[in-house]
């Protein structure tokens, strides 16, 4: 009997494993063989040109100068987004369930970023940072400086989104917006953590009349650190696959700005045809979210509770 179920269990899982393998587990394990054939392009590959298997992609990738920008770029915007957007959605979480009157509309007011085309808001963001200038003339003043302008900051020279912007300005508006469109998930994910949280701790607690701090702390981030657990996981995994982010503020040519991320990175190496080195750089992206990933989990043993 037990044979037979079990043969119905693998029916029914055939299909998301031929699926699973199809576009996970092969183009996972044809990345990795393309990595090793040395100058691989697509062009040539097709052509029936054979490669040699070695390890010059790594060599090329690590050589290249925009690794390192689009590396450290990356790691920035992964080390300020993800603790930031965690914070704010869990504050924001607990605000929502402790009311009732408008709750489902303030739910809905968060989640609209999350539905949202990606690049459409990146180019509203751009058109709220931006400051058009002939020389030293500024001729129209984003909205951003605009606001900054009526508490009697100087934006004369204050530029966030061009190309001579400092660095820390153009993250500034980068960070600014990924935290903002990760939020809506996030808080839709703690939020349902803490409906499922048992109300009689938090009746006990009222009743020895602990404080509110007190609760948040030692009952509220305890019973829903599996799912902050995740959050940070995933946030981690999506901040160092960001692209469509930088794209939509600052355009395709990110080089330009010195915003190239990892990610981006890859598709210059893809528009240039090397596809060995694309391959590669993927490859190096994919061991660095993996390594991050498992120090989280090996650091969540004695933090997450079940």
């Amino acid at each position: 009997m037990e044979q037979k179920n079990g043969w119905k269990a693998w029916i029914y899982l055939a299909p998301a494993l031929i699926i699973l393998a199809v576009f996970t587990f092969y183009p996972l394990v044809n990345t990795i063989y393309i990595s090793f054939l040395n100058g691989y392009k697509q062009s040539l590959a097709a052509s029936g040109v054979s490669f040699k298997f070695g390890i010059n992609n790594y060599v090329q990738v690590f050589k290249n100068d925009y690794l390192i920008e689009g590396l450290v770029n990356t790691c920035i915007i992964a080390f300020v987004t993800v603790p930031l957007s965690t914070i704010i959605a869990l504050l924001i979480a607990v605000g929502l369930n402790s009311i009732k009157p408008l709750r489902s509309f303030l739910q809905t007011i968060y989640f609209l970023p999350y539905v949202t085309n990606g690049i459409a808001i990146g180019m509203v963001f751009s058109m709220i940072f931006s400051v058009y200038q002939t020389g030293s003339v500024v001729n129209n003043i984003g909205l951003f400086n605009h606001l900054l302008q009526l508490f009697g900051v100087d934006v004369t020279d204050l530029t966030w989104v061009s190309t001579n912007a400092p660095k820390f300005n153009k993250m500034f508006v980068l960070c600014t917006y990924i935290i903002w469109n990760a939020l809506p998930f996030k808080i839709m994910i703690l939020l349902g953590a803490l409906q499922s949280v048992n109300k009689q701790y938090y009746d006990a607690a009222r009743v020895d009349g602990t404080s509110r701090f007190r609760v948040f702390t030692k009952i509220t981030v305890p019973l829903i650190s599996p799912m902050l657990l995740y959050v940070v996981v995933t946030g981690f995994i999506g901040a160092f696959k960001e692209y469509t982010s930088a794209v939509g503020i600052f355009g395709e040519n990110l080089k330009d700005y010195g915003m190239t991320t990892m990610v981006g990175f890859i598709y210059d190496s893809l528009s240039q045809v090397w596809t060995g080195r694309a391959a590669a750089g993927a490859l190096f992206l994919f061991v660095i979210i993996l390594f991050i990933t498992l120090i989280q989990f090996l650091v969540s043993k004695k933090k997450v509770h079940y």
